[in-house]
């Protein structure tokens, strides 16, 4: 073979093999994301985290890796997780909610966090002030549990003769967040007269139709959906579950009203997980979390769904569709 056409094949090999270098220099910044739930639960807030990358410019495989892991709903394999990411050297974390984020505070991890939680991170225990974090961790809030009065409000609009009211939650390992939103709507439920009735949910394969019938042998009028990891697990059985027994649901996120639920009273969980990548984005350019305030939601979205209504037979007042900011017809 003639010697030209050694070297050029010799070029072309060596040209090859240093493409993956150059597409991914070692000075990439890496991004660990920690999720409670599989991927496919997961989907949706993954993508709009990756949208808010794209939108400030990062490509992942490019000038940015993203390394994702997944509990799969077991939450004891948090420090473990955790523990993986940091031994990639992540420069920054995100940990979706405060198991998560626990898991990784108490393995006293420098790291940069970002949470993206339901909890008040001040009365968890994990940052100084929401104006100045004073440690690693930053992030942003959803407000759930301050929504707690005002969905059973909107509930109670919506369904105008309800007086006894079912709580379908979690308790256990994970669910901390949910267990400390009833007292929320307890109180609200007092205000407003009407009766709350908890239906907890326990362990890793919780007996749904044990918890609705609880409920409905109660004579419930209604049932609020309190997020946390183990319902968006279920939440198409527990919302087919509500329908079959044509209980009205509010939920706490808008895709349990797209799965099935009658309504909600949320932030926009694609918004914030947009936003969480801000976060990231202030940090690689030197931002320390301590000085990044933790940003609170300002708007809030009334979701409908018209379609499970009428599987209910039920008949929203015109001036509560008027205050939707969304209808599922």
């Amino acid at each position: 073979m003639p010697s030209r056409i050694v070297w050029c094949l010799l070029i072309t090999v060596l040209l090859i093999a240093a493409a993956p270098a150059q597409a991914q220099p070692q000075n990439t910044p890496r991004i660990g994301f920690l999720a409670p739930l599989s991927p496919a639960l997961e989907s949706t807030r993954i993508d709009a985290f990756r949208q808010g990358l794209r939108d400030l410019g990062y490509i992942e495989g490019k000038n940015l890796l993203v390394e994702y892991r997944y509990a799969e709903g077991k939450v004891d394999h948090f420090p473990t997780i955790v523990s993986e990411l940091v031994q990639l050297k992540v420069d920054v974390l995100i940990a979706e909610g405060l198991s998560a984020t626990r898991a990784a505070k108490k393995l006293g991890i420098t790291t940069p966090i970002v949470t993206v939680t339901s909890a008040d991170l001040v009365d968890a225990g994990l940052v100084d002030s929401l104006a100045r974090p004073g440690g690693n961790i930053t992030g942003l809030t959803r407000l759930t549990r301050d929504l707690s009065g005002k969905r059973l409000e909107l509930l109670k609009e919506a369904v105008p003769r309800i007086s006894r009211v079912g709580l379908l939650l979690a308790v256990g390992a994970g669910s901390e967040t949910a267990a400390m939103g009833s007292k929320e709507y307890e109180v609200a439920a007092r205000a407003l007269r009407i009766q709350l009735q908890r239906q907890e949910l326990r362990g890793s394969n919780p007996d749904l139709n044990s918890a609705f019938d609880a409920a409905v042998n109660w004579r419930a009028h209604a049932m609020i959906v309190s997020i946390s990891p183990l319902v968006r697990r279920y939440a198409k059985d527990i919302l087919d579950l509500a329908i079959s027994n044509r209980l009205p649901t509010m939920c706490e996120a808008i895709g349990f009203v797209e799965a099935g639920g009658l309504m909600s009273y949320s932030t926009n969980d694609a918004d914030v997980f947009r936003r969480a990548a801000t976060y990231v984005d202030k940090i690689l350019k030197g931002s320390k979390p301590a000085d990044l305030p933790v940003e609170r939601p300002t708007k809030f979205d009334l979701v409908i769904n018209l379609k499970t209504a009428k599987q209910i037979g039920l008949t929203i007042a015109p001036n509560v569709l008027a205050r939707a900011d969304r209808i599922i017809r």
